[in-house]
């Protein structure tokens, strides 16, 4: 029984498997513009690659915790990609999708509980926080590997842009995971380094820190650098200000499309700058 019990802890849900099926089907259709709305269709696959991602990233956490020695992550249901299992639905899938909706921002989510009274080693609780964002440049390096590896010919310029669109989701997310902030996996990689005390005294503040750090992307110039920076991670991997714009107005189809963004008017992909 409990072999079987570990291998139901480990089967991949009918829920992601779901939501994968949708991302897969929306991609083919913005790829061949079968679609009767191609912004429709990049949201819809935009959407679903986030949540694929989100879910991803809360698994590498859990993963990496179990072989850690936190075996508890397989009965809470971590290991089955199920984003309904984890503790904070609201906070790991519901407000990163709304805030993509929004604002065109990946912003974290994150709620698995690791019981990290039974892992040992500094190094580990270090890599069990960096492994979620990790999971995060490791999305943006595929989705951006088209433009890197120089093989865009062919590829439609509406799947181009959601690629695009995708990536900067993935680069803000894994930019924003990775600040030493309280509540976020950047603070918890360096956490077991700090002494016991500074760990007491910056323990209340952990569920005001994404906050404090939205509040702080309200501010123009504030968002106007986090975004510069986002920007030149996308541009050394080879996607253009302009790919990513696009890519976004396509996402949000309910509103005016720009003229310079209409996928009709653009022509071959080859005629694009890249």
């Amino acid at each position: 029984m409990g072999h079987q019990g570990g291998r139901d802890e480990r089967r991949i849900s009918a829920v992601f498997l779901g939501i994968a099926a949708v991302m897969g089907v929306t991609g083919w259709a913005v790829w061949t513009d079968y679609a009767a709305s191609t912004g429709l269709a990049v949201f819809l696959f935009v959407t679903s690659a986030w949540i694929v991602s989100l879910c991803l990233h809360e698994y590498a956490h859990a993963r990496t915790a179990l072989h850690g020695g936190d075996l508890s992550v397989g009965a809470k249901g971590y290991l089955t990609l199920n984003p309904l299992k984890y503790t904070h639905a609201l906070l790991s899938i519901v407000l990163p999708v709304v805030f993509v909706i929004l604002g065109g921002l990946g912003l974290p989510g994150g709620a698995v509980y690791i019981d990290r009274g039974r892992i040992q080693g500094r190094w580990k609780h270090s890599l069990i926080s960096a492994a979620g964002p990790l999971t995060n440049v490791l999305f943006a390096v595929v989705c951006t590997a088209p433009f890197w590896l120089d093989g865009l010919d062919g590829v439609p310029v509406p799947f181009r842009f959601a690629l695009g669109f995708l990536a900067l989701l993935q680069v803000s997310a894994a930019i924003l995971n990775f600040l030493p902030v309280p509540g976020l996996d950047g603070y918890g990689v360096i956490e077991p380094w700090l002494s016991y005390k500074v760990r007491r005294e910056v323990e209340p503040l952990a569920p005001f820190g994404l906050l404090a750090v939205f509040a702080l992307l309200w501010i123009p110039g504030v968002n106007a650098f986090f975004f510069d920076v986002v920007n030149a991670v996308l541009a050394k991997l080879g996607v253009s200000d302009f790919e990513t714009y696009c890519g976004r107005d396509l996402y949000t189809f309910w509103r005016d499309a720009n003229p310079v963004c209409s996928v009709s008017s653009l022509g071959p992909v080859s005629s694009l700058g890249g």
